[in-house]
């Protein structure tokens, strides 16, 4: 029951970010709104004081790997563009497909999982998987934003 419970989560949780993220488009991109998420999200790391969530070395080496996997087909189509009042994340025709599918994907994975890892240690795992998917993915926003801010020079030294 709290598999099925803590997937209508997800789902909740990935419509969420792709209404956020649609409604960001519309506004110029600075540092601080790459860099803060990951920041916000690392509080999630308190659930493992608690032993339910815990995980081994190895079961955290998995979750990082294909967290770090699924970054990349979200770096591959984050990309920016600079206008008028500032630089702008361009919006990606295949980004609600991507999205969806690793939603998708990590659903499978979980209703798969769940029969043979224990549902807090899975909790750990995708927590883990979702921070090692959202740094890789915001540290390479955060490397191509300032570049760009860079070569275009003082109009979009925006930091704030």
């Amino acid at each position: 029951m709290l598999v099925y419970l803590s997937t209508i989560a997800a789902v909740i949780m990935g419509t969420a970010v792709f209404i956020i993220r649609l409604k960001a488009a519309k506004k110029p991109v600075t540092a601080r709104k790459i860099f803060l998420p990951p920041i916000f999200m690392s509080t999630g790391a308190l659930m493992f004081i608690f032993p339910y969530f815990r995980v081994t070395p190895l079961e955290a080496i998995e979750a990082l790997v294909v967290g770090a996997l699924f970054s990349i087909v979200l770096i591959k189509t984050s990309k920016f563009e600079q206008k008028a009042d500032g630089i702008y994340l361009k919006a990606s025709k295949a980004f609600p497909f991507i999205l969806i599918g690793l939603l998708v994907l990590r659903i499978l994975m979980k209703l798969a999982l769940s029969t043979t890892i224990e549902l807090g240690t899975l909790s750990g795992m995708f927590w883990i998987l979702a921070f090692g998917m959202i740094v890789p993915w915001r540290a390479a926003m955060l490397i191509q934003f300032k570049r760009m801010q860079k070569d275009s020079g003082p109009q979009s030294a925006q930091m704030a």
